[in-house]
């Protein structure tokens, strides 16, 4: 398995047969090198929106017909996109989808989700979500952008998720001592992937807190944006 950051909230995840980029925000990405998207997404075999925001689903059209796959997201988001001419799988939370022998299963998140970009003003487009990612005896729970949340308690018992990616640059969302604390209440993980950090100067701009709340033997990887993770 290779996770690869691509800044903000933005991953490319290789795992089984499928290469899967979600919320891969390029455009105006002020983490995202320039001149390198070509490398960031090729091979990609699905694409995957936690919800409808500028910083996570506005190149979404655009690289699903550059590279000439699906997006994969909440209904009405997938509805919108639809429209716009981009092939879509719209589907819901605790629908499971089989995407190159890895299997996705979106769950719930607190966060807003309509439709920011663009020149029509604010427009809904259902709610906001995770992920957790089976495959290669692993679980990956990426959390998209949400704050702490009870359903965290039976997401983590019932998938098990060994590796977290969560969101903890506070402000927009749960910040460094929430997502630690949400860590060590109620999930096992191996692996933590901080993300919706250090990309403007609001957010936090390092893991350090997050590294202090966990537990001895969890690892927290900060890694650089294109920089691949082996797991």
């Amino acid at each position: 398995m290779q996770i690869t950051w691509l800044g903000h909230s933005g991953f490319r995840i290789e795992i089984e047969e499928a290469v899967l980029l979600v919320d891969p925000w390029i455009t105006g990405n002020p983490s995202f090198p320039a001149g390198r998207e070509d490398e960031a997404v090729q091979g990609a075999t699905h694409l995957l929106l936690t919800h409808a925001h500028g910083d996570h689903a506005a190149d979404a059209a655009r690289l699903a017909g550059k590279l000439g796959i699906k997006v994969h997201c909440i209904h009405e988001l997938s509805e919108w996109l639809n429209g716009q001419g981009a092939q879509t799988v719209g589907f819901g939370k605790g629908g499971t989808l089989e995407l190159g022998g890895a299997r996705v299963t979106m769950v719930n998140a607190v966060h807003s989700a309509s439709i920011d970009f663009g020149d029509k003003g604010l427009l809904p487009a259902g709610s906001a979500a995770g992920f957790m990612i089976a495959g290669e005896g692993h679980t990956i729970y990426l959390s998209g952008d949400t704050d702490i949340m009870a359903d965290m308690a039976w997401m983590a018992e019932y998938h098990q998720p060994d590796i977290g990616i969560l969101c903890c640059g506070g402000h927009y969302t749960m910040d460094m001592a929430r997502a630690a604390w949400a860590a060590r209440k109620w999930f096992n993980f191996r692996w933590v992937i901080p993300c919706h950090y250090r990309t403007f100067p609001i957010l936090a701009q390092d893991a350090s807190v997050l590294k202090a709340g966990l537990p001895p033997g969890v690892q927290v990887i900060e890694h650089e944006v294109l920089d691949p993770i082996r797991i």
